[in-house]
């Protein structure tokens, strides 16, 4: 047997005003009405609730037990619909949130330390993962909302491009080409190049990217992660190309320097994926607005590789 709400909800207001005909006023409907609900309620619970006096009612044992459940339930009731409200207008809740490696370790961040500032009542369970995995985990419905570097190819996805990532050909600074304005992608292919682990969603992209215009690089060290990569580099072992977003504290401490190949600007865009038809709620809203306005830009980047290279620059003329 299920509890008709409805029929709960007029006994309370019965209950709570001791009295058929304020209850009735209470809730708006006509007397008769209460009187009839009430009967199929106490059949439908095989109990009686209510005596019904000269003046008024009064509760039996039963109807004050019920009283008391019927208060809780309709607390809850009042709350979750608080709840409810509170989360439409963006202030508590809980935002699942999947991202690529590159993405969830250079850009969101400071995205979520400034969303944490601004929405402190909503926690951001953040998941990593390759591209795909992601993709998955939003698909099924196990993630709100995922950031990627490729886009996905399924049709119960909606997929937004939020920006574009610039990725770079990075050395040391002392390598002997970083103080060169100007290197050929040929003579760029020659030098020894530390890579990422097979399987990673940015050398799968740089891979592609360099056989379309028929490069084919000497890999000496491969590694699995942009940190290794960037570590290898800067200690002198090679070359690499890396995502724009991961360099910034790099090139402020003058650790790495960019290198100018003349027709080699790879970009490519990152992207959001949701649920096609699912809501989006003002705190989803608000975090992808921040995200998007997060990382390095290409104008950034090269305000970078100034700095970096005006010190060798100065000892070249020195």
């Amino acid at each position: 047997m299920s509890m008709n709400l409805n029929h709960l909800g007029i006994f309370r207001a019965v209950a709570e005003t001791k009295s058929i005909s304020r209850g009735a006023e209470r809730l708006m409907i006509s007397q008769p009405a209460v009187s009839r609900q009430l009967g199929q309620f106490e059949k439908s619970l095989n109990v009686a609730l209510l005596e019904r006096l000269p003046r008024g009612v009064r509760l039996t044992h039963a109807g004050e037990v019920l009283a008391e459940y019927a208060r809780q339930i309709f607390a809850l009731e009042d709350l979750a619909e608080a709840a409810m409200k509170e989360l439409a207008g963006g202030t508590r809740g809980r935002l699942r949130v999947g991202a690529s490696t590159t993405i969830a370790v250079y850009l969101l961040p400071e995205a979520i330390v400034a969303f944490g500032q601004s929405h402190p009542g909503i926690q951001i369970a953040l998941e990593v993962g390759r591209s795909a995995e992601i993709a998955g985990a939003v698909e099924t419905g196990r993630l709100d909302v995922g950031f990627v570097e490729v886009r996905p190819d399924s049709g119960k996805l909606n997929t937004s491009a939020i920006r574009s990532d610039k990725l770079v050909t990075i050395c040391a600074p002392g390598h002997r080409l970083a103080r060169r304005r100007n290197i050929s992608p040929k003579e760029l292919a020659g030098e020894p190049f530390v890579v990422r682990d097979t399987g990673s969603d940015t050398k799968l992209f740089v891979e592609r990217e360099l056989e379309s215009r028929g490069l084919v690089v000497n890999a000496v060290m491969s590694v699995g992660s942009t940190e290794a990569v960037k570590r290898a580099v800067a200690a002198g072992i090679g070359v690499g190309i890396v995502s724009g977003l991961s360099i910034d504290l790099e090139l402020q401490a003058r650790r790495l320097a960019v290198l100018h190949v003349a027709g080699l600007e790879i970009r490519r865009s990152l992207y959001r994926i949701m649920r096609s038809g699912m809501p989006d709620f003002s705190a989803m809203t608000a975090f992808c607005q921040l995200v998007q306005g997060r990382g390095l830009e290409s104008d950034e980047l090269r305000g970078g590789n100034k700095r970096t290279n005006k010190p060798a620059e100065r000892r070249k003329s020195e």
